[in-house]
């Protein structure tokens, strides 16, 4: 079963990150394969949740763009490099390939052979030596054992076609000689008594109880085969080891974690058809074949808290999506097939999460509960935001139940290490919870940052003034606002960038709003800030 991922957006933040985990649990829990991830490093509140209900962090998720390993291609294919010549040309024609990785005992890549290397080395090569086995001589001459000592079989090829005479009196036979005779008795003893490496004894002649209680003493290996002498010279070559073709010239390899993208543009200019595919350790996983790319196995993946392309993971096009769990307005991601699509107006994404365990009758965790009270906690200020619903202070009532605690004393607890911009830089600050919107061709981004000491940041003021000025300038953004909510004042300062005053007017219905300005109620991002910024911007 296919691994799905299940992440909120780049920028996570408590809600985001413990729907992830909650509805991933559920989802296991339904019989599913899911994994929880992240798309950035997590905010202090999000990291004091996890560590108060003990729960790991998920890991982060670069991207979900295709790789060759989503591809279904050769997988598997490959062949040790002792393979005969003969078997692999073989399995190459079973397969229908022109081409075969060649990998050690490790399964370590170590070249490629192709039909056209193999034809080329045959006509070309050196076929006068054996560098093989003994099972791959039996196996190409389907041959009988009648005497084995060495696994291994190296050494010098000859065929016993002159006189017995010649042979006996003008050829010195050496213990490397590899020695193809028939029912030539004084040939075959000559050999046993001169330890050849091997006797190939062809037309399945007999051979002599003394020949055989000598070989045996000098460890002489002998095979008999029912062919002829000259089939027997004419294939015997074709049971050296594959490698012994290798011409030891590495070949164009890519890594399975190579993007398929990038892939395509890298092999227009090679322009090679056959390229092996390597993981980690040179461990070689298969074969790709340009002309027979057709099926891809993209990334499943689930969103959570989130369902615009702008704000989720590099690579979403490239993905398929088959759910989205979402709290917010309908965004600009779309699918090429239905997929179950559950939006609400609550005021967490938690909260439907909580409505999907009870559909499904399906028993919260205490360490879940947890998680998913302080995600609804968090996203509604402690259910005092005006995004909060019924739904929402059902759930908690219900989850606080089951983790057994006071939320309003966990929920300060919280915000008082989430608001903490202790060991922050400024720059961080702004960037921990930006959102990026975008209407027609207007893009623009809010970052909110909660905190109980507003002064603190005051005393940066121009500091983080530059900070958005430079984002705004670098990401091409028409403005940015920093919106600084104080959680127990019920309330937000607002910092924009240059050209943003008439905007901040018009939301606020002020004349006048300079950098820092305090807006009584005004807390929600979501709520608040941007539908009526959608209403005006033009």
């Amino acid at each position: 079963m296919d691994k799905i991922y299940i992440f909120g957006h780049q920028k996570p933040d408590t809600d985001s990150v413990t729907s992830a985990i909650s509805l991933s649990y559920l989802k296991n829990q339904l019989g599913m394969n899911t994994e929880p991830r992240i798309l950035g490093d997590l905010s202090n509140e999000t990291k004091f949740v996890l560590n108060y209900f003990n729960v790991k962090q998920p890991k982060i998720l670069d991207d979900v763009k295709l790789q060759l390993k989503d591809l279904n291609y050769h997988k598997g294919f490959f062949l040790d490099e002792c393979t005969s010549i003969k078997d692999t040309y073989d399995y190459m024609t079973e397969k229908a390939i022109t081409g075969v990785p060649l990998v050690n005992q490790k399964k370590k890549f170590i070249g490629l052979i192709t039909v056209k290397g193999i034809i080329n080395s045959l006509i070309r090569g050196d076929m006068d030596t054996l560098e093989t086995s003994y099972d791959n001589i039996l196996s190409v001459l389907d041959g009988e054992e009648i005497l084995r000592f060495d696994d291994e079989i190296y050494g010098t090829l000859m065929a016993a076609t002159y006189r017995s005479t010649t042979i006996l009196n003008t050829i010195e036979l050496k213990n490397n000689d590899i020695l193809i005779v028939g029912d030539r008795h004084s040939i075959i003893e000559y050999a046993v008594e001169s330890g050849v490496k091997l006797i190939i004894v062809v037309g399945d002649a007999r051979i002599k109880d003394e020949h055989l209680k000598i070989a045996k003493k000098n460890r002489v290996n002998i095979i008999r085969t029912s062919k002829t002498t000259f089939h027997t010279t004419k294939i015997i070559g074709l049971s050296n080891y594959i490698r012994t073709l290798n011409e030891n010239i590495r070949p164009y390899t890519f890594n399975e974690d190579y993007y398929y993208d990038d892939f395509l543009i890298k092999t227009s200019k090679l322009k090679y058809n056959n390229y092996p595919i390597i993981g980690k350790n040179d461990i070689c996983k298969g074969l790709i074949r340009i002309t027979e790319i057709t099926e891809k196995n993209r990334k499943k993946v689930i969103l959570v808290d989130h369902n615009e392309i702008e704000q989720s993971v590099e690579g979403l096009e490239e993905a398929e999506i088959i759910e989205i769990v979402d709290h917010h307005k309908v965004g600009s991601i779309s699918t090429n097939t239905p997929i179950d699509f559950r939006i609400m107006t609550v005021g967490c994404t938690n909260t439907i999460i909580h409505k999907l365990y009870q559909e499904n009758h399906i028993e919260i965790p205490k360490s879940i509960a947890g998680l998913m009270l302080s995600g609804i906690l968090s996203d509604t200020t402690a259910l005092t935001s005006p995004t909060t619903t019924e739904l929402d202070k059902e759930a908690v009532k219900d989850l606080a139940k089951i983790v057994g605690l006071d939320y309003h004393k966990y929920a300060l607890e919280m915000f008082k290490a989430g608001t903490s911009l202790k060991g922050m830089t400024e720059e961080e600050v702004v960037t921990t919870d930006i959102k990026v919107f975008q209407k027609e061709d207007t893009k623009f981004a809010i970052s909110q940052v909660f905190t109980l000491n507003f002064e603190e940041i005051l005393t940066k003021k121009e500091k983080y003034l530059e900070i958005i000025e430079q984002i705004s300038n670098d990401k091409e953004y028409r403005f940015i606002l920093l919106i600084i909510t104080d959680i127990i004042k019920n309330g937000s300062y607002v910092f924009y960038s240059k050209g943003a005053i008439e905007l901040v007017e018009a939301i606020f219905e002020l004349d006048k709003v300079p950098q820092g300005h305090y807006v009584d109620g005004w807390v929600s991002r979501k709520k608040q800030i941007v539908p009526v910024l959608m209403d005006i911007i033009h």
